[in-house]
Parts: C-alpha cells; sequence; structure tokens
C-alpha cells in the first residue's frame, strides 16, 4: 500500500511539472535513471542536459503569461506519459510486483492528466495563473517527490488531496461556464 502512495505522490508531482520531477528522480537515486522507463536508454548526460535546461525553461516560463501559454501545451501532452513514467519508477524503485507496476503506471498517468486538465482550465478561467500560485505548484512539485521516497504516506495523501481539490475544483469550474454561457445567451435574446 505505501508503495502506490509513493507512485501516487510521484505522479503528482508530474501533474505540475515534466522535467522537474524527473531531473529530481534521477538525482535521488543512486544509479541515477537506470530504472526510469524509456530514460534508462538515453545515455545520462545527455538526459541530464535535457531535463535541466527544459527544468529551468519551466521555472522560468511559467512566471510570465506567454510562457505559461507555451507550458500548458506541452504538458497537457505530456502529463500523462510523464506520470506514468513516474508511478512506474518509483514503483520499480520499491520493488512492487510485476503484475502491479503497469497498473501503477497507467493510474499515475491519469492523475497527472486530470491535475494538468485542470490546471488549464483555471488557467483560461483566470486569463493566467498568478505567481503565488506557480511558486505554491513549483514547491509542491519537488516536495511531492521528496515525499515519495522520504514519507511515502504523506505524499501519497498529498496527491490524494490534490485530486480531491481538482475534481472539486473542475465542478466549480464548470458551473462558473455554463452559468458565464447562461447570461451571454440572455443577453442575446432580442427584447
Amino acid at each position: 500500500m505505501i508503495e502506490i502512495l509513493a507512485a501516487l505522490s510521484a505522479s503528482a508531482a508530474a501533474g505540475m511539472r515534466i522535467a522537474l520531477p524527473l531531473l529530481v528522480i534521477g538525482l535521488l537515486s543512486e544509479d541515477l535513471w537506470s530504472k526510469v522507463p524509456l530514460l534508462s536508454r538515453v545515455p545520462p548526460p545527455i538526459v541530464i542536459g535535457v531535463l535541466t535546461s527544459w527544468s529551468l525553461f519551466e521555472l522560468f516560463a511559467s512566471k510570465k503569461l506567454l510562457g505559461q501559454r507555451v507550458l500548458q501545451v506541452v504538458q497537457l501532452l505530456f502529463s500523462p506519459i510523464v506520470g506514468a513514467i513516474m508511478g512506474i519508477a518509483v514503483a520499480q524503485l520499491t520493488d512492487v510486483p510485476i503484475a502491479f507496476i503497469w497498473i501503477i503506471g497507467t493510474v499515475g498517468g491519469l492523475l497527472a492528466f486530470v491535475l494538468q486538465l485542470v490546471q488549464v482550465g483555471w488557467f483560461y478561467r483566470l486569463r493566467g495563473l498568478p505567481l503565488w500560485i506557480v511558486f505554491i505548484q513549483d514547491a509542491l512539485c519537488i516536495s511531492l517527490v521528496f515525499f515519495a521516497f522520504d514519507a511515502p504516506r504523506s505524499g501519497g495523501l498529498i496527491a490524494m488531496m490534490l485530486l480531491w481539490l481538482a475534481v472539486r475544483s473542475s465542478k466549480e469550474w464548470y458551473r462558473w461556464y455554463r452559468g458565464h454561457k447562461k447570461a451571454e445567451s440572455r443577453s442575446k435574446e432580442p427584447e
């Protein structure tokens, strides 16, 4: 059970940033990315270079509106893949039975996608994320990766709370959208 919570914690981190959690997980493990799917086939210096460059881009671009727009598109496309990779990597590092690894990867990818999808919704509703939210995302992303290794129960619970908040806020976003559409249609009706 603790292994599943650790994998959820790491996958939730991938729902906020893509390269940063992969970079942190590689630097935390002793043999870099040898147990991380896909990354284990690429030489470590190339992986470090690419992940460091993209992590820096994520950290700096997320502070500007145009950078947030670019990141939203890229993260929406790649968050399920990175979430699955993170879930599988943490599951392999914690010696989960092989039969459960792909299930954990699928659930991790879906969790990362849901978290990213709700962020995109709030991004468009607010016309850009406030800077304080972006800083919280950065800190939470790194914290969730550390929690996956050091305190998997806490990290898993935080991931579950983030999922609950995502579902809750998506309902609010949907209500706002429907109310906005109704008000717009009423204003277009001839009097």
